[in-house]
């Protein structure tokens, strides 16, 4: 089974905190991660995740008031989680801002085979229109940008970009640059592992932009 349930520090989920036992936590994660990958919020059924999970609809109901505290509460968690295993590989050392993104792309790359139900869930989760969940999300999203932005630029070398450029506009345009990269590069996996992954074809891909958004940006 693949673990998907970790938190090591930094803001804690309603899932974080529950009081149940782990191993059936897991399941209800795993089960839900997958269920509402597969079908989206509106259409997932509860059914699904707790026959999924193998526990009652009374335990799942007890711990999530509703279908919907359950998105949103997995969305926060797995979101979380995502960007904690990302972090924790980063080398903060380096000040490049090329370079961290680059680093950040490759692990999500990496990721994306290995957590390919947590992929799934959060990129169907970005792109939710559902009237019930779409403003929970949107402020989780929010945040998450927010939070990854002032990380980037606390540990940023800004002197290395052209005079006068602005520069947090700039950065978001690195930004999402790479995301659109790491998004391409999703759908190309989703079969493979990550053994199967050419590396040397991804790293490629991100030094062409590299090279063409330092000339842009950099002095």
């Amino acid at each position: 089974m693949v673990k998907i349930l970790s938190s090591k520090g930094g803001e804690f989920s309603l899932i974080d905190s529950l009081n149940i036992d782990p191993e059936k936590k897991e399941r209800i994660i795993k089960a839900a991660t997958g269920v509402f990958a597969k079908n989206g919020y509106q259409n997932a059924s509860t059914n699904e995740i707790v026959k999924e999970a193998k526990v009652s609809k009374g335990i799942l109901f007890h711990y999530f008031k509703s279908k919907k505290d359950l998105y949103v509460s997995l969305y926060e968690h797995l979101s979380s989680m995502l960007t904690e295993k990302i972090y924790e590989r980063v080398d903060w050392e380096n000040h490049d801002i090329f370079e961290t993104i680059r680093a950040i792309t490759l692990i999500k790359f990496e990721l994306f085979s290995v957590y390919p139900d947590l992929i799934d869930f959060l990129k169907g989760g970005f792109l939710e229109d559902s009237p019930e969940v779409k403003d929970d999300i949107e402020n989780i999203k929010n945040k998450m940008i927010e939070n990854s932005f002032t990380k980037l630029f606390s540990s940023m070398d800004t002197s290395k970009f052209k005079e006068g450029l602005n520069v947090k506009r700039s950065v978001q345009i690195i930004y999402w640059t790479f995301e659109g990269i790491a998004n391409q590069q999703q759908q190309k996996v989703k079969s493979l592992s990550v053994a199967d992954i050419n590396r040397e074809e991804v790293l490629a891909e991100i030094d062409g932009y590299v090279e063409m958004l330092q000339t842009a940006f950099y002095k």
